[in-house]
């Protein structure tokens, strides 16, 4: 069985329930993807699906991606994934067979969802790191904004590896786990995911089913 598909960010908005209570929401247009490849044990070494998303035009294509999907008779896709299935799964799938996300996912489901995340540029240890900063008075003199000290002394001599400085903060892939599927439109691919998910409106995402299952206790 598949447990991802391909989407687009679309945007976020706000849902209302029966009750009146208001749900923030991204909306994804999840497919529908196209089954380009069949990963097998006895050739890859592993059994997967690769899916294709998003149409384009061949004038676009370089020749040996071109000749690729001339090979496995596909319409050329944008965006090209492989998704892990079990081996007495993969007969199951057809090259240029059509994937939609209600095959896959149900309301009230949880998924887990990888994207890049927007890029920010060069930030200080605040923005990058929620570092606390220093006071705004009492005595503090220009290093508002500063990391603080980034060293011992004469040992070890040296800023350790991995120290949270300034630097290039966004542009990296993340993934946000465990967040519930609100509503499916299955006429439109719309898929609704309650929360935040990586990157800008436009942004290419990988949506799995959840790996983790959040247990909440109850408070005696």
């Amino acid at each position: 069985m598949l447990k991802g598909i391909l989407g687009r960010k679309a945007g976020m908005t706000t849902l209302f329930d029966e009750y009146g209570n208001a749900h923030n929401v991204t909306v994804i247009v999840a497919g529908p993807c196209t089954v380009v490849n069949k990963r097998t044990q006895e050739k890859d070494g592993y059994t997967a699906v690769q899916l294709g998303f998003t149409s384009k035009k061949p004038k676009n294509l370089n020749k040996p991606v071109e000749g690729y999907f001339k090979k496995q008779n596909v319409a050329p896709q944008e965006v090209l994934r492989e998704f892990r299935v079990d081996k007495s799964a993969l007969e199951a799938f057809q090259i240029g067979q059509e994937i939609k996300a209600e095959s896959i996912f149900s309301k009230g489901e949880f998924v887990d969802i990888t994207g890049k995340m927007k890029g920010r540029g060069f930030s200080g240890v605040m923005r990058r790191w929620n570092f606390a900063g220093f006071p705004m008075t009492r005595g503090t003199h220009f290093y508002r904004r500063h990391p603080g000290s980034i060293g011992n002394r004469e040992w070890p001599g040296r800023v350790m590896k991995g120290k949270k400085m300034a630097g290039h903060y966004g542009n990296e892939q993340v993934t946000i786990q465990h967040l519930k599927i609100y509503k499916i439109d299955p006429k439109n691919n719309l898929i609704y995911v309650e929360g935040a998910i990586p990157g800008p409106a436009g942004e290419v995402v990988e949506i799995n089913k959840s790996l983790k299952k959040v247990v909440k206790h109850k408070h005696k």
